[in-house]
């Protein structure tokens, strides 16, 4: 008796201590602002389904820690955020959920934002199981970003973010003023998908903090988020205050690197970096500043070099100013693990010793990393490296202890600072191997502080273990962290299905422009032999390819206006063009991007077409980029300028287009711009754009070129010029190179054109 009325009373005080949710359905801007104006602790607006546009919520609130106040959509997904529209939190306990930016831009700095003003800020909020995707600006230089933090204890998660092209970073933490330090910030279990390249500094996924705010501490957790094709720029996360964690994250084929760019005594541990192999743009850990600790991480297939290493430590700049590079002082890089990592040790990356002559003292990184421990790591090499250490200055103030390398019984120089081994690997999964079968006789080195280190990559402790390495010996699951609903919105995947590709013929003119307008992604346009006259740009706005349907070449006429193109690249037009004839009557443009509005990327592929009688052959305007333009076996002849790529003059870093390639193709009375590509301003950790010039003819070009140089590239970081032959062309240089960079030529034929000249130190305007 006594337990049935003990369980009654029990049940009657959970049944008056429940708290009922008031529940707010709104239908529109109005609605909303009532709704939010009126909220109570507890409360839960709900956005109907559909299309919101044009909205601009300001989630001003104080719920509690037991009684949030959440704004959620009806249906998870369903509710679009479209137009010029953002999101801003005021107060205490707010929770935003299940939201779809798209098809728009932010009217302001940031998309989503934890503060309405300077001093009004948000506490202890959260933005969760939300999408933003494409939401860009509609200029490359309008910087702006995605989630910006302010305030304390404020959390992202489970939320799906991709395809950032417009300048700032996706995530930003800031710290300005004392309501944002000590902030204690979550960013976990999201899924960062491809940002694509961006063609200059300020891309990265997330940024910490900045130069001027690196003194002050942050706190702020980065953990158990999917980094996939994040390529924005060198930097994947951006480090720059202190006392951070990035913890158990996934970078998959990232074109870039976790950097601790400013601010000290940051932890990464337990992440993993997974590369192919093929790619040297995929980075791992690039080390700045003083007291990081580096420890638990995988490192597989990694090949990239100097700041996309494995792991590349810096030099730094003595008495560095706060916005440049700090020596690095009192590291530890340990228990960590490398599988087919070339040369994944790399130090004093960044020096710039021999660039003294054009660059002021104060951007000299002379100075060498102290007081530093790399201990208790792991590598592996199915083929053995004769580097596994590359000094680009002495790293005597680094100790090694304990660290092994299975390196297939080819000899390095480096074994009194890692000692070969021959221990074997074990297959998790498909791109995780742990090593097994590690000499006993191999014990971790115990430095001051190593007892800190408790757990290894699977979380396993390390209490009562001296095995070295991320892992621990014994059996070990699968982690399955490329299993994409582990992280990121529940209701969205970025998995896309494989469609059959659509092949429309085309016999004139009128079907021409219609198939174009009307076609899907991926499609092709097929032109029958015979000629089409075009008087009007043909608009490409998605990925498609447009190839002639035999053996003979069709032709297409452009009778456009003077400076119009006959194929105008649009947001999202990638063009793939085979076999086929083009000529205007030398006033118009074969290929131009937008000169404005261009809120997404465009790309160009040409083959095995001939193309006459244009002013332009490629213009790309300002604020506009493509990641990849190819021509391959074709011929251009009679144009007054050829490929323009230079109107990023800003000098910050920017160029046209990451990957120019040139392979196979002739060039012929072309006057001026045959090849000009530019990228401005002294910034090394922009590390493109990427030009190769291969088997290609030059004749009779560059008549009316300014400067007196053919292929003009200047700035450009990677610039390959091999086994081409230039005849009569009335220059001074066919190239200027940049010795100092990953400039070279070899092999080519030159008559009567100049030379290509090599200058080792190119001066360039500064940046910062």
């Amino acid at each position: 008796m006594n337990k049935i009325i003990t369980l009654i009373v029990a049940l009657a005080f959970i049944s008056c201590t429940k708290v009922s949710v008031n529940t707010i359905k709104v239908s529109n801007n109005d609605e909303l602002k009532k709704a939010i104006s009126d909220v109570k602790p507890g409360d839960e607006i709900v956005m109907a389904n559909g299309v919101w546009k044009d909205v601009e919520i300001k989630f001003v609130g104080k719920g509690t820690e037991q009684q949030p106040i959440i704004i959620k959509a009806e249906t998870e997904g369903e509710v679009f955020i479209e137009g010029i529209s953002n999101l801003e939190f005021e107060g205490e306990y707010l929770v935003v959920s299940g939201l779809y930016f798209r098809n728009g831009h932010s009217p302001t700095k940031n998309v989503i934002a934890f503060r309405t003003s300077e001093e009004s800020v948000a506490n202890n909020c959260r933005v969760t199981n939300c999408v933003i995707l494409d939401f860009n600006q509609l200029e490359r230089d309008q910087d702006d970003l995605w989630v910006q933090f302010y305030g304390r204890h404020n959390q992202l998660d489970h939320c799906y973010i991709a395809g950032k092209t417009n300048g700032g970073p996706t995530v930003r933490v800031d710290l300005k003023g004392n309501q944002s330090i000590n902030n204690y910030h979550q960013i976990v279990n999201n899924h960062f998908g491809p940002r694509p390249r961006k063609g200059g500094a300020r891309g990265e996924s997330i940024q910490l903090g900045s130069s001027f705010t690196s003194m002050s501490p942050s706190y702020t957790t980065i953990a158990n988020n999917l980094f996939e094709e994040c390529n924005g720029e060198v930097e994947i996360i951006s480090s720059k205050t202190n006392f951070n964690i990035i913890k158990n994250n996934v970078f998959y084929k990232s074109e870039g690197s976790v950097v601790t760019r400013h601010g000290n005594y940051v932890t990464v541990d337990g992440n993993y970096f997974i590369g192919d192999g093929v790619d040297k743009n995929y980075g791992g850990i690039r080390i700045v500043n003083t007291g990081h600790k580096v420890i638990n991480n995988y490192f597989y297939n990694l090949i990239g070099e100097n700041f996309r290493s494995p792991l590349a430590v810096m030099n730094g700049i003595p008495k560095s100013p706060l916005n440049r590079y700090n020596q690095v002082t009192d590291i530890v890089v340990a228990y960590n693990t490398y599988v087919n990592c070339k040369s994944p040790w790399q130090f004093g990356v960044g020096t710039n010793i021999a660039q003294k002559d054009v660059l002021p003292l104060s951007e000299i990184r002379s100075a060498r990393p102290l007081r530093s421990v790399v201990a208790n790591n792991v590598i592996y090499n199915n083929v053995g490296d004769e580097n596994p250490i590359i000094e680009h200055d002495k790293a005597d103030g680094v100790t090694f202890k304990s660290n092994i390398i299975n390196n297939q019984g080819v000899s390095f120089k480096d074994e009194n600072r890692i000692e070969p081994s021959t221990f074997e690997l074990t297959k998790i999964s498909e791109n995780i191997f742990v090593p097994s079968g590690i000499s006993s006789e191999i014990e971790a080195y115990k430095g001051f502080g190593f007892e800190t280190i408790t757990t290894d990559l699977f979380g396993n402790s390390r209490e009562n273990s001296t095995s070295i390495g991320a892992t621990l010996p014994g059996e070990a699951k699968d982690p399955s962290i490329l299993d994409k609903k582990k992280y990121g919105a529940s209701w969205y995947s970025n998995e896309v299905t494989s469609s059959e590709v659509n092949v429309v013929e085309v016999s004139n003119e009128n079907d021409l422009i219609t198939k174009i307008a009307e076609a899907k992604k991926g499609d092709i346009v097929s032109l029958k032999a015979g000629k089409y006259t075009i008087s009007k740009s043909l608009v490409i706005d998605k990925t498609i390819t447009i190839q002639s349907a035999d053996s003979e070449k069709a032709e297409i006429v452009f009778t456009g206006v003077e400076n119009t193109p006959l194929f105008e690249l649009n947001p999202y037009g990638i063009l793939t063009l085979k076999n086929v004839v083009l000529s205007g009557n030398g006033t118009q443009q074969a290929f131009a991007s937008l000169k404005e509005n261009m809120s997404n990327h465009f790309g160009l592929n040409v083959e095995g077409c001939e193309i006459s009688n244009f002013n332009y052959v490629l213009k790309a305007y300002k604020q506009t980029f493509a990641e990849e333009i190819t021509f391959t076996k074709s011929s251009i002849s009679n144009c007054e300028n050829g490929i323009e790529l230079s109107e990023e003059t800003n000098d910050k870093g920017d160029y046209n287009v990451e990957y120019l390639t040139i392979e196979s193709c002739k060039f012929n009375n072309v006057k001026s711009n045959v090849i000009d590509y530019y990228r401005g301003g002294y910034d090394e950790s922009t590390i493109g754009g990427n030009l190769l010039v291969s088997n290609s003819e030059f004749t009779s070009c560059g008549a009316k070129e300014k400067n007196g140089i053919l292929l003009n590239t200047r700035g450009i970081v990677n610039v390959n010029i091999n086994n081409n032959t230039f005849k009569n062309n009335k220059v001074k240089l066919v190239a200027l190179l940049w010795g100092a960079k990953n400039n070279s030529h070899s092999n080519n034929t030159i008559q009567n054109s100049g030379k290509i000249l090599v200058e080792e130190n190119l001066k360039m305007k500064l940046m910062y």
